[in-house]
């Protein structure tokens, strides 16, 4: 996308072909306007036009330029935050209420995936989350412990089990989730866009908007091109990529963007194929400054971590993940990277998604701290039956929040990237 190899990667190489869409150049009206063409926004335009509602998806750039098509595939149960820490910060109802809804939520998309034919790469054998030394060992049984106790199936594997999963020893155990998966998430957001489009919804690409106005009967969105949609609902679905300076900037404004890249090897000798994560697995790990791993369908083994693969952290960057990569497995200490490629996370105070209505009949949900697969497929579900009158606001998953704009947010995202690169400059070495 935008011929830049390191924007999308591997991805954007091995993806199907993109629906075609075309610029808003003249103006239109629907009866909802979704603002981001990514997991929670063409979800949501699904739902919607199944139901019969006339629904116009408005697209800064390309379907999934965003985090939906940059992120390393993994299709989690849950958020990064303990179980039990939901009920403390969001009350019993709320706490039990999305616990159950994440939970449940890769269901939805693997559903979706089987009952439209995308073809994305899905593999459901479950995530590792493995654990560096008895701190992380620590955590990952007390998180199994809680997710348990709400009859999850999880399970804490030895070090030698996990050995067996994952074909290394560096890990002292890990927690086996079996609710979990891998996608190819361009793959994945290309299918949700042709369902919808299929369904009756309209996308619009290359269409950024500029201003939002209340007309009191509608919303008047305009976009880039001076042409006007306008719609008596917005869902707001942009996330970490909305803009500072848009109709919306207070949502992007409440996150701050952690950078995350990806960086995938050559395919893979099917001997070493056998060897490493033999059930293919998707693969995280309790540091600080995570590494994540997993398989794509031809082979290549796709490596990633926290930082942007930019300046003088492209070098630092992907030097790391030779050495680390090298470090996990070292049968694959010299088998170059082929793709590489990054984007950003919007996180929240709190690490848990926010829903928001910051204007009359626009609603929003944001901030899914690096869970946004599950997470955005389930939350456009909901946004949809809201605006069908399924469900009302006390039955979503979240409440309503007020929207609070991130302390020192700039000071954050640049100590995350410089912080990232202080680790990666010495680790694994």
């Amino acid at each position: 996308m935008k011929n830049d190899r390191r924007s999308h990667g591997l991805w954007e190489a091995s993806a199907p072909k993109s629906p075609d869409t075309l610029p808003l150049k003249a103006d239109v009206t629907a009866d909802v306007a979704i603002v981001g063409a990514g997991f929670t926004g063409l979800s949501a335009a699904l739902h919607l036009a199944e139901a019969g509602v006339k629904v116009c998806v408005l697209e800064a750039e390309e379907i999934g330029f965003g985090g939906s098509g940059r992120n390393v595939g993994l299709v989690n149960a849950g958020m990064w935050v303990m179980p039990d820490e939901l009920p403390n910060v969001l009350g019993d109802v709320y706490g039990e209420r999305l616990l159950n809804v994440l939970g449940n939520a890769p269901d939805l998309v693997f559903d979706l995936i089987q009952r439209h034919g995308i073809e994305c790469e899905a593999v459901r054998t479950g995530t590792l989350h493995c654990a560096v030394g008895q701190a992380g060992l620590s955590e990952i049984t007390e998180r199994a412990s809680q997710w348990a106790a709400r009859g999850a199936p999880v399970h804490v594997l030895s070090a030698a089990e996990t050995r067996s999963k994952i074909g290394s020893d560096a890990y002292v155990g890990a927690l086996l989730d079996r609710r979990a998966g891998t996608i190819q998430p361009l793959a994945y957001v290309r299918g949700l866009a042709d369902a919808a489009l299929k369904a009756g919804a309209t996308i619009y690409t290359q269409s950024s908007v500029v201003e939002a106005i209340d007309e009191g009967a509608c919303w008047a969105i305009r976009t880039n091109a001076n042409a006007t949609l306008r719609a008596k609902w917005v869902i707001v679905a942009s996330n970490a990529y909305s803009n500072l300076d848009g109709p919306w900037a207070s949502l992007r404004a409440e996150l701050v963007r952690l950078p995350y890249f990806n960086m995938a090897t050559t395919p893979l000798s099917a001997t070493l194929r056998q060897q490493i994560l033999p059930e293919r697995q998707g693969v995280w790990d309790t540091r600080q400054v995570l590494s994540s791993f997993r398989f794509d369908d031809a082979g290549r083994l796709i490596f990633g971590s926290v930082g942007a693969l930019s300046g003088v952290g492209q070098r630092i960057h992907t030097s790391w993940g030779r050495r680390a990569l090298a470090k996990i497995f070292p049968a694959l200490k010299d088998v170059p990277f082929d793709h590489e490629w990054y984007g950003t996370i919007g996180m929240t105070s709190d690490a848990l998604p926010r829903l928001h209505r910051p204007a009359r009949n626009t609603i929003s949900f944001s901030g899914y701290n690096g869970r946004g697969i599950a997470p955005g497929t389930v939350f456009g579900r909901e946004l949809a039956q809201f605006i069908l009158g399924t469900k009302v606001e006390q039955d979503l998953s979240l409440p309503v929040s007020a929207i609070k704009r991130a302390r020192m947010r700039q000071v954050r995202e640049c100590w995350y990237e410089f912080g990232a690169r202080v680790v990666h400059s010495s680790g694994a070495r």
